[in-house]
């Protein structure tokens, strides 16, 4: 099934083929985000499938003229945003905060993924979500505008925001050179 509507008609029918495929189809993007907002895998699972759950029982309201992704990763994020709130309301920590990388590896492609997740964590929460729909799943600004509910121009600004914080982040974190720094 290569169209959503396709796809949606044959999930709202309880085929389930079609449920098979949705979850398929968009997983990858759904834990991707659930793992970048919340930093914790279990609870990233948890909140994918509570989104995919939600997703299911709203789906004879997704608005077939919009794209499906969107508004999936919508109903994501805020399950995310619910979790982190009751993390808060609990006492925890509202993320989990991970080993520091040996040093002596930090080239490698997974200390610089996990020096980026690092970053995203110290991000607030809109910078973030709007660098992980952009970067990781590719969303347009109106898509992000849309799945946020804020204003595009806003979405620039928090985007650029997100981007030279990481940069500072990284830089401070000696994992890329400081720019600009050398000439003086």
């Amino acid at each position: 099934m290569s169209d959503d509507g396709e796809l949606v008609r044959g999930c709202l029918a309880g085929d389930e083929e079609s449920l098979c495929e949705f979850v398929r189809r968009f997983q990858t993007a759904v834990f991707g985000l659930c793992f970048r907002m919340l930093s914790h895998r279990e609870d990233a699972e948890d909140m994918a499938q509570e989104s995919f759950l939600r997703a299911f029982r709203n789906l004879h309201r997704w608005d077939a003229a919009r794209p499906l992704l969107p508004w999936l990763l919508t109903i994501a994020a805020n399950r995310c945003r619910s979790w982190l709130g009751r993390r808060v309301e609990r006492g925890l920590p509202a993320e989990f905060a991970d080993e520091v990388p040996d040093r002596q590896s930090r080239h490698t492609r997974v200390d610089l993924a996990e020096e980026l997740q690092l970053g995203l964590e110290t991000l607030r929460e809109e910078y973030r979500v709007c660098f992980v729909l952009f970067h990781f799943n590719e969303l347009t600004l109106s898509e992000i505008a849309s799945v946020t509910g804020h204003a595009e121009g806003t979405i620039k600004t928090w985007l650029h925001r997100a981007r030279k914080e990481l940069a500072e982040h990284l830089q401070r974190r000696a994992v890329v050179p400081s720019i600009g720094h050398e000439l003086h």
